[in-house]
């Protein structure tokens, strides 16, 4: 891909403090993008576009509220002119059984990770429209394939909602060019997965990749930033796996 694919486009992508998320603004960045930082956390949103500088800008956004979510894209459109490229990757997740699972806690997780897809999506879209078209990636995960091992049911149910919003969203919207996909990633090596997935287990997941290893969140940003690219005009309603091998179907 060359490295100004993306030169005149604005992106906003949500949860990319750190992690996953900051790994694909790094890529579209890199590529050309300006880039919105949104985060809910507000430090690791103004770090993160300190370290990017020109082109890029941080928000603080609850995407589970539609109030933040306005404010977001009023002031994106606002700095940059308007919206090219949504990025959905804003997610959290508790490993915690069905059994022991409260309303709260299901609510939580499906707000954050499904509900805030809808919000960000319907606000950006006019913006996308009144450009003349657009893309919209969003964050699902290996689990809404198979299911989830260690995580909580309300994440896995919340992934696979977001693999049908993607396909529906890509036959609404094909009209007006703007093309939705989704990505699938694995066990990704994150400071989260650092911080709390044990050794013993890492070493068997690892063990179960036929890659032999976890993903790097770059890679991750790689596969987005080629989503949203002229280059993969002809993909649309798509979910990409990105997994080693982990899951393959």
């Amino acid at each position: 891909m060359t490295a100004h694919t993306l030169q005149g486009k604005t992106a906003i992508v949500t949860g990319s403090g750190r992690g996953i998320g900051k790994a694909i603004a790094l890529a579209i960045h890199a590529r050309g993008g300006a880039v919105v930082i949104a985060d809910q956390d507000g430090e690791t949103a103004r770090q993160t576009a300190a370290e990017l500088g020109e082109r890029a800008r941080a928000a603080t956004v609850d995407v589970s509220k539609s109030s933040d979510v306005h404010q977001m894209i009023d002031d994106t459109i606002k700095t940059f002119g308007g919206i090219d490229i949504l990025i959905n990757n804003a997610g959290v997740d508790r490993a915690v059984s069905i059994l022991d699972m409260d309303e709260d806690e299901w609510d939580r997780v499906m707000a954050i990770n499904l509900k805030s897809v809808f919000l960000c999506t319907k606000a950006a879209l006019p913006s996308m429209i009144g450009r003349g078209g657009g893309s919209v990636v969003s964050t699902a995960s290996i689990v809404a394939r198979q299911g989830a091992m260690n995580g909580g049911i309300h994440y896995a149910a919340s992934k696979g909602g977001i693999i049908a919003f993607t396909k529906t969203l890509a036959r609404q919207m094909a009209e007006h060019n703007i093309r939705a996909n989704a990505i699938a990633p694995g066990v990704v090596d994150t400071d989260l997965i650092r911080e709390h997935l044990p050794m013993e287990m890492r070493q068997k997941i690892e063990a179960a990749i036929p890659t032999g290893r976890l993903a790097q969140t770059d890679e991750i940003g790689s596969v987005v930033a080629f989503l949203v690219s002229p280059e993969a005009s002809y993909i649309n309603g798509a979910t990409i796996d990105v997994n080693g091998g982990f899951w393959i179907g």
